[in-house]
């Protein structure tokens, strides 16, 4: 009994030296993952002379963003004004989408001077929170209107309408380089409504009362062929009352 209980013992020292690495380990790698999951404005890598998107959300193609940036490109060449969009998959704890792109604002474009014509677009893919930045010098082509617009009705739209996020973008940006380029605000896209045509089908009231019809139908006629059959089966089954008496 006594060899016993010192086997049990040693094994389970056994045991617990191999089981704490492993624990440490677990909560060591949870430290470190959680955390990695969130973006910070101290991960976004700086700003280069072709970065006019950042997708760190992975929610546009690469036709697109090759589309977007020429076109931005093309603006800033043409007028001065620059536009670039930057997509989070999640921001850290305690950010919001505003102080987030204010945040990376400033770590671009440092002085009020750099800052004077730019416009920055942040979408945050995982609750689909937008923020638009805009420097003092395009505000008079960008207004508040404008940007609220941008935000809730051209792309809030497209995401509304199933994460569309290529076709928000590109409609954004459109719309981004016709105002900065001092043309008429061309707005959000119009909303199609989808319109109802009659067709073949049965509609669900008309199979409900289809299928009310048939059950009444279908209990009149038990109604009427059960008995029947019940005393025809009664005739077949008894006996005539001169084999009883022979009996």
């Amino acid at each position: 009994m006594q060899q016993l209980l010192k086997q049990l013992f040693s094994n389970s020292k056994y045991l617990v030296r191999l089981i704490f690495p492993v624990l440490v380990m677990m909560m060591a790698s949870s430290l470190f993952i959680l955390p990695a999951a969130a973006t910070g404005v101290y991960q976004i890598p700086s700003l280069t002379a072709d970065t006019w998107i950042l997708d760190q959300g992975d929610v546009i193609s690469r036709l697109n963003e090759g589309q977007i940036s020429k076109t931005f490109q093309d603006l800033a060449r043409e007028t001065g004004n620059e536009a670039r969009i930057v997509t989070i998959h999640r921001l850290d704890y305690g950010e919001t989408p505003e102080s987030f792109a204010k945040g990376l604002f400033s770590k671009w474009f440092p002085t009020a001077a750099e800052q004077a014509n730019q416009v920055l677009l942040l979408v945050d893919t995982v609750t689909n929170g937008t923020a638009l930045i805009s420097g003092d010098q395009v505000k008079s082509l960008l207004t508040d209107s404008i940007v609220q617009s941008v935000a809730e009705e051209t792309l809030g739209t497209a995401l509304r309408s199933g994460n569309k996020y290529n076709q928000g973008f590109l409609d954004v940006s459109d719309r981004l380089v016709a105002v900065l380029s001092g043309k008429p605000d061309p707005g959000p896209p119009e909303i199609k409504e989808t319109v109802q045509v009659e067709g073949t089908f049965t509609k669900a009231e008309e199979t409900d009362q289809g299928n009310a019809t048939a059950w009444v139908v279908g209990l009149l006629i038990a109604a009427t062929v059960i008995p029947m059959a019940t005393y025809y089966i009664y005739l077949v089954f008894q006996k005539p009352p001169s084999q009883e008496s022979e009996e």
